[in-house]
Parts: C-alpha cells; structure tokens; sequence
C-alpha cells in the first residue's frame, strides 16, 4: 500500500512496468483541481491497491473521496501524475475508450444505488452485460445463461426468485443495495469499487451485506475498494487508509488556514 515497501515495489514497476507487478490500481504523482479551482482537491504520491486486495477508504466529506473515484473510475483525468488500472494508462485512452474499460472492468456499488426504477431486479443485475461483451462473457462462464449468472448470485445474496420480477421501485432499501451489489458483480469485474454503500442501513444489514460482498469479491478474485465514513466498518478490512493523511492538497489547506 502506502509503506516503504510499497513505494521500493513501485520503484521496481517504473524500471520495468511488466515485472511482477500485481497492482489493480495505480496512482502516481496526482496533483488535481476542479476547472476554475485555486487550490488542488487531491494531491497524492502514491496509492496502490493490489490484486485481491481489500481496502478501507475513509476521510469526512471535502477529503477529495468523490474525486479520487472519478480519477480511479476514468471520468476525470489528472492535470499531472499517472492513473494506471489494471495495467493501462487512463491518459493514454480515449474518453470513450475510458468509458468502456469502465464498465468492462470495473463494477460501482453507489451510495444511493442508482438502480433503474422501471427494470425488474433481474433486468437491473444484467444491465453491465448489456453494454459490455466482455462482462457478458465472464457471466456466461458463472452459469449456463446469464440469467443463470444472475440467479446465482441473487441467492446468494437471500434475494428469493418471487422477488426477481419485481421492478426495482418495489424493493425495499435493503433488497435494493443487494441488487447493486449484484450488478456490479456479476461478470466478475476485477475492482469493485463500493461508496458509502452501508449509510442507510443499521448494524445487522450493515455486518450482512459486508459479509456477503467481501465473500463474493474473493470468490471472483476481485480487489475491493470500500469507501466509508464508519470506522466502526473498519475492522473488516486488513488494509485501512485515511485519505485526509495521505492527500497533501487537504494537509496544505489546513496548515494555510491554520
């Protein structure tokens, strides 16, 4: 991650970018502000997420979290620094070749679900395989159809088939966040990025939910990206990051103001 180990690893992947080097995600060198910004939202020297690997984003809002998924999610790109996922340079790609790896690659559990009102919570799961071959493909290997796909991890999140016809409007705010924890799983994406996913949910469905998550990402060999402001979630993850200590454009605007 952030240690001195991480960094001497890193040094050995700039000699040789092809040389045992696990990183899903990648950051080098980022210094970014918003268009008619004076002071940049997030300076970072360094920030890695490894292959499998399951990390815990903290920071209070105004820490740069939203900026920094922009940045890892190729909607943004850096005024300077290096974004590397899964191996390819963000700068080097189109804006629609950007979009693309996205939905190829990466799967978003959102805060407020962002399901699509008037699907079914079946139609809903599938919709990454819709836009993307290669997710399609990977489902299609889960199961016999991709409604097989779907099927199997709706259960295995305890969403009941009665339920699968359902259009998303009819779910409750529990059955709704496993059916956006479904859709960024299925096709077996290699991160999966989960933001503020918990915040409606009490302590049970919070230690429910998280079990089942973090279950299916090491069952699909997917490295997790947990951005929450609940340490009491914390403790789940061996791999724990505080964005406000790491980005120096939030430690500069604080001495400044200081």
């Amino acid at each position: 991650m952030t240690d001195n180990a991480a960094n001497d690893a890193n040094d050995a992947d700039k000699a040789n970018p092809d040389a045992g080097n696990d990183a899903v995600i990648e950051l080098d060198d980022i210094d970014f502000r918003w268009p008619g910004q004076a002071v940049p939202t997030l300076q970072l020297p360094h920030f890695r997420v490894a292959r499998r690997d399951q990390v815990f984003l903290s920071g209070p809002s105004g820490s740069g979290k939203s900026t920094l998924l922009a940045l890892i999610g190729g909607i943004v790109l850096p005024q300077s620094g290096r974004v590397r996922l899964l191996g390819d340079d963000m700068r080097s790609l189109s804006a629609s070749a950007r979009d693309r790896f996205r939905v190829d690659h990466i799967g978003f559990i959102f805060q407020q679900f962002n399901l699509i009102p008037y699907l079914s919570m079946l139609d809903n799961v599938l919709l990454p395989c819709q836009f993307s071959a290669y997710r399609r493909e990977r489902a299609l290997a889960q199961g016999k159809s991709l409604r097989a796909a779907a099927a199997s991890l709706l259960n295995s999140l305890d969403l009941a088939p009665a339920l699968w016809d359902r259009p998303a409007t009819q779910l409750s705010i529990g059955q709704q966040q496993r059916v956006a924890a479904a859709r960024a799983l299925i096709g077996r994406p290699e991160i999966i990025v989960a933001d503020e996913p918990t915040s409606a949910l009490d302590a049970d469905r919070q230690q429910g939910f998280l079990d089942l998550v973090q279950r299916e990402c090491e069952q699909a060999a997917a490295s997790l990206l947990f951005v929450s402001h609940d340490q009491r979630l914390a403790q789940r993850f061996t791999h724990r990051l505080a964005l406000e200590e790491i980005n120096g454009a939030g430690r500069a605007h604080t001495e400044s103001a200081a």
